[in-house]
């Protein structure tokens, strides 16, 4: 998408990755069980177990992830009330999921690097979130990040 017709481009993929990512939340708080062997642990067993704490949890994430694709539509439109507001909410969140992405992938490197204890350490969904879910976090909170520092910038 151009910049030139005033929307944000890393509003829009912003967006992208928070429904994408909200997708798949709605659809395992739905009941469907496919992919939870890559997220592993704890997640996985109370998820497939439908305890309410899963189901809570699983909740309160889909309202963060819904909440965060929204922001993310808000920078990307032009003419976007409380540009200034909305932009450093932007940046918080933005630079919260890069850093959560960031450290996560360099620990899960670390361990996948044989480093620490590997007693009891899923080596698949290791490798699931090193490669695919942390860098997610990542890339999406680099591209809420620049949304925000755009529509900031736009606000003068």
């Amino acid at each position: 998408m151009s910049m030139t017709n005033g929307r944000n481009a890393a509003a829009v993929a912003a967006a992208i990755l928070a429904f994408a990512s909200a997708a798949v939340t709605a659809y395992w708080l739905l009941g469907g069980t496919a992919g939870l062997n890559t997220v592993g642990g704890q997640v996985e067993e109370q998820a497939r177990e439908r305890t309410t704490l899963a189901l809570v949890a699983l909740t309160v994430t889909l309202v963060a992830k819904l909440t965060a694709g929204a922001l993310a539509l808000a920078l990307a439109n032009p003419r976007t009330r409380r540009r200034r507001l909305l932009g450093a909410l932007g940046l918080v969140g933005g630079a919260g999921l890069a850093l959560y992405g960031g450290v996560l992938v360099v620990a899960g490197a670390i361990a996948l690097a044989g480093v620490g204890d590997s007693s009891g350490r899923d080596e698949y969904a290791l490798r699931w979130h090193v490669f695919f879910w942390d860098p997610w976090f990542f890339v999406w909170g680099v591209a809420l990040a620049l949304a925000a520092v755009r529509a900031r910038r736009l606000s003068g």
